[in-house]
């Protein structure tokens, strides 16, 4: 895959993949090129067998300011409705990418965490942030919808209706707190110890069984559509299909053993 992109930061290290905005002088917005390269990196990611987890990192003590005014919120203005069109399908492409990608992807967030820095975060798998993360859906203080990427049917599900209601109504800031409380945040850490925490969070995840976190992901996503009975079925293929791999036999034998299993994907 592709591990030398032109338009955000990427290091690739014990099968962790870093990831990160790299304009921290504007608390690293988005723009048309580095929302289409991502949106690549991401949907390639499925196919790739040199990463196991994405970290997702903030840079300069932010994550991502969104959309950078300049360069994209100032050139949406002149477009026709066709290329405004094709622009808001392109940035719901990348939200499909990382929730479709078959990793775990971990946001670690940092400082000024909004509009779709805010929507990179909510389409993770697991955030941790710092006292000093705000995070805000900012979009109807531009004009527009709250329910932009995906934000109205994502956002409900990890923090509830009635709190993503406010957020997206209101634009305002969700502290630290407030995301560690209504279930945003998985863990809120220093600063200077966010790095760490992720990391090993990161690490953690990695040394499971690789295979059996992809159909975790999987299911994770698609089970939104399904009724229950759709996903006990579907889960109970899923992991009739787990049951064949080798590292279900390698747990097995390292539980008989009293070792710890060692797991390598397959």
């Amino acid at each position: 895959m592709k591990t030398e992109p032109k338009h955000f930061l990427l290091s690739i290290e014990d099968r962790i993949a870093t990831v990160a905005l790299d304009r921290p002088e504007r608390k690293n917005p988005l723009t048309f090129e580095s929302y289409a390269e991502l949106r690549d990196w991401f949907r390639d990611l499925h196919y790739s067998d040199d990463v196991d987890t994405v970290v997702f990192a903030s840079n300069g003590g932010n994550f991502s300011s969104g959309g950078d005014v300049h360069d994209i919120i100032g050139p949406l203005t002149k477009m026709s409705m066709k290329e405004l069109l094709a622009f808001t399908r392109m940035t719901g492409d990348l939200v499909k990418a990382i929730v479709n990608c078959g990793k775990p992807v971990i946001a670690a967030i940092d400082g000024v965490c909004v509009g779709a820095g805010a929507i990179i975060a909510m389409a993770s798998d697991l955030r941790i942030a710092t006292p000093e993360a705000k995070v805000a859906f900012l979009f109807t203080r531009v004009g527009l919808a709250g329910c932009d990427m995906g934000a109205c049917a994502i956002l409900p599900r990890i923090i509830g209706q009635g709190r993503a209601a406010e957020l997206l109504y209101t634009g305002r800031s969700m502290s630290a707190d407030e995301g560690h409380a209504w279930g945003f945040h998985n863990k809120v850490v220093e600063a200077a110890d966010l790095t760490s925490a992720v990391h090993n969070m990161a690490s953690r995840i990695a040394a499971g069984p690789n295979f059996g976190n992809m159909m975790t992901k999987t299911m994770l996503a698609q089970e939104w559509s399904m009724s229950i009975e759709q996903a006990i079925e579907a889960e109970a293929q899923a992991q009739a299909i787990c049951m064949k791999t080798a590292d279900f036999e390698r747990a097995y034998n390292a539980f008989v053993a009293k070792e710890r299993p060692v797991f390598k994907g397959n």
